[in-house]
C-alpha cells in the first residue's frame, strides 16, 4: 500500500494506492466512492489487487479531511486529476502501471464521477458503474433535495458547504451533472452497469439507452436484489466486476 498525494486545484487528494504484486506493468483501476463516502468499497479494491490489478482509491476535496470545499463539480475535477495521475509517465513507472489498461469504477455518486472521468479522457479503457447516481437528473424540488443531502450524517465528513448549497449546485448545473449527456463521449467503450434494489434503475435505464444511441455495443448489466451498499452480495459483486475486467 502506498499513500500518494494527488494534486488537484490547489489541494492534495488523500487515499490509498493498492499496489499489485509482481514486476508489472499492471492494469489499474481508479475507484471513486459515493456521497459522502461511508461505503468506500475497499474490499473490492483488495479483490482486484489479488487478481493482479493496481487500485487507486482517494477522497475528493472537502471530504474526509482533504483540504478544500466539497462540491459535485469539484469532485468531477478531482476524478479527472486521479486519472491524469495514473497516466503520468512518472507514476506509471513508479507504481508499475500499464497506461493502456486504465479503468474507472464508481459507486453511487462515484458512478457519476467514473462516467465523467471516462468521458473526459479517451485513454480510459472501460467504466464500471455501481448503482450510479445521476446527479443532474430531475428532482422534486430544490428544498427537498437540500433536506435529503443534509439528512443523517451525510455532511459530517464534508467541509465547506451545506445541503442548501449542494442542492443549488445540482439545480443550477443540471446539464453538466447529467450522466446521460456524457454518453456520447464514453461510447463505444465497454461499460458495466450494476444495479441493486435501491432505485438505481431509474438512472441506469436512460443512461444505457443514451449509450446505445451513441453507438455503444459493449454494455453489460447485472442486477442484485440487495441494498445500496450491496451488503449481502459483496463477493458476488466482486466476481461480476472481475469477470467484466477479464475481458478488457
Amino acid at each position: 500500500m502506498k499513500h500518494p498525494l494527488i494534486p488537484s486545484h490547489g489541494s492534495n487528494l488523500l487515499g490509498v494506492f493498492y499496489l499489485a504484486a509482481g514486476a508489472g506493468p499492471h492494469p489499474t483501476a481508479v475507484l471513486f466512492h459515493g456521497f459522502p463516502g461511508y461505503e468506500q468499497n475497499l474490499d473490492l479494491a483488495q479483490e482486484l489487487r489479488r487478481a493482479g490489478w493496481n487500485v487507486l482509491a482517494v477522497h475528493y476535496r472537502g471530504s474526509w479531511g482533504v483540504a478544500g470545499k466539497f462540491s459535485f463539480l469539484g469532485s468531477a475535477e478531482d476524478a479527472d486529476a486521479e486519472v491524469n495521475f495514473v497516466l503520468d509517465p512518472r507514476n506509471t513507472a513508479e507504481y508499475r502501471i500499464d497506461p493502456d489498461r486504465i479503468v474507472v469504477i464508481g459507486h453511487s455518486m462515484g458512478g457519476f464521477m467514473a462516467a465523467s472521468a471516462a468521458a473526459h479522457n479517451p485513454r480510459v479503457k472501460a467504466a464500471v458503474l455501481l448503482s450510479a447516481w445521476n446527479i443532474g437528473a430531475a428532482r422534486p424540488n430544490e428544498a427537498d433535495e437540500a433536506k435529503a443531502l443534509a439528512s443523517g450524517e451525510n455532511l459530517a465528513p464534508i467541509s465547506g458547504t451545506d445541503g442548501t448549497t449542494l442542492a443549488h449546485e445540482e439545480f443550477t448545473h443540471r446539464a453538466e451533472l447529467d450522466m446521460v449527456n456524457l454518453a456520447p463521449s464514453i461510447a463505444p467503450r465497454p461499460v458495466l452497469i450494476v444495479t441493486a434494489h435501491d432505485g438505481s434503475d431509474q438512472f441506469a435505464v436512460p443512461f444505457t439507452e443514451a449509450l446505445r444511441s451513441a453507438g455503444d455495443t459493449h454494455i453489460s448489466h447485472s442486477h442484485f436484489e440487495t441494498d445500496h451498499s450491496y451488503s449481502g452480495k459483496r463477493l458476488e459483486l466482486a466476481n461480476v466486476v472481475l469477470d467484466f475486467l477479464k475481458t478488457e
